[in-house]
């Protein structure tokens, strides 16, 4: 057998990036994990539809989140609390419809797991074989270890969530997560009893980014930072937020790639002005 040569060891290592990877198949848990081993950063993007699905699948985002904030971004309500485990579960399949190779997460929502394991199993079942997800996400560290082993035990991938936990608004409000030595050693035990109950990957949402560095350095699962700083393992951000769709202010945290909502705004505009006086449809976008 002949030595591969740098330039093919190269392409075969690139090919099996999570961002930019070659080929068509699912990405799984296994290869986020082979990501860490490798060191290697990769972005997630939440999504709630097939249309904005397939585009982000094509952009090559690896993973992607259909987060109980669709019900902020598409469903009107004032936070995640009234999101139903219907809604999700359709939202859900249709992010699997519209993608081919990016790990679509679906998250378990208020109300759908808090009850114990049995009501969490029940849950992601559901959002498994009804929406076709590849794994699932829940709030919660240590008072969610029990509901993550079972899912894990029977074959269901999970992500967790801890930090700024949105589903808990009513009880923590929207503040930065672990600040002080109790509140930062409460926050590793959670990180560590998440990794104990078997998730694949931990989400940190609001952290400082110090605590979140020294969190990805203790942990052999990947950690996925928003809000948290730079030394995380991987990134996830809201889309609308992203794409500057969402009115009013946005976290701080959050970097704008694009202004959708102006250029949005700006066709509608067109397209009633040109309705109003006269100039849609021409004859060139008429039939007879």
């Amino acid at each position: 057998m002949t030595q591969l040569s740098a330039a093919q060891t190269k392409s075969s290592d690139s090919s099996k990036a999570l961002y930019g990877g070659k080929g068509t198949r699912r990405i799984t848990v296994r290869d986020i994990a082979l990501a860490k081993e490798r060191g290697e950063k990769w972005p997630m993007l939440t999504a709630y539809d097939a249309m904005t699905a397939s585009v982000f699948d094509e952009a090559g985002i690896p993973v992607m989140l259909v987060g109980d904030s669709a019900g902020n971004c598409h469903l009107g309500y004032d936070t995640t609390v009234p999101v139903t485990l219907d809604e999700m579960t359709m939202l859900s399949a249709a992010v699997v419809r519209g993608t081919r190779r990016a790990l679509i997460v679906g998250d378990l929502p208020f109300g759908s797991y808090q009850e114990g394991p049995v009501q969490a199993l029940r849950s992601a079942t559901r959002l498994v074989k009804e929406a076709g997800v590849g794994a699932v996400k829940l709030e919660g560290g240590e008072r969610s270890h029990e509901q993550i082993r079972l899912l894990v035990e029977s074959g269901i991938p999970v992500m967790a969530h801890i930090g700024l936990t949105p589903q808990s608004v009513n009880a923590m409000g929207y503040r930065v997560q672990g600040r002080g030595e109790e509140a930062a050693a409460q926050l590793l035990r959670d990180a560590k009893a998440v990794q104990d109950a078997g998730a694949f990957a931990v989400v940190l949402e609001l952290v400082p980014a110090e605590l979140a560095a020294e969190v990805t350095r203790v942990l052999h699962i990947p950690t996925v930072g928003i809000g948290a700083g730079p030394e995380t393992d991987a990134q996830v951000l809201v889309w609308t937020d992203m794409l500057g769709l969402t009115g009013g202010r946005v976290p701080k945290f959050v970097k704008k790639y694009a202004d959708l909502r102006a250029v949005m705004g700006d066709a509608a505009k067109s397209f009633a002005e040109d309705v109003v006086g006269g100039t849609f449809p021409l004859e060139e976008h008429s039939v007879h």
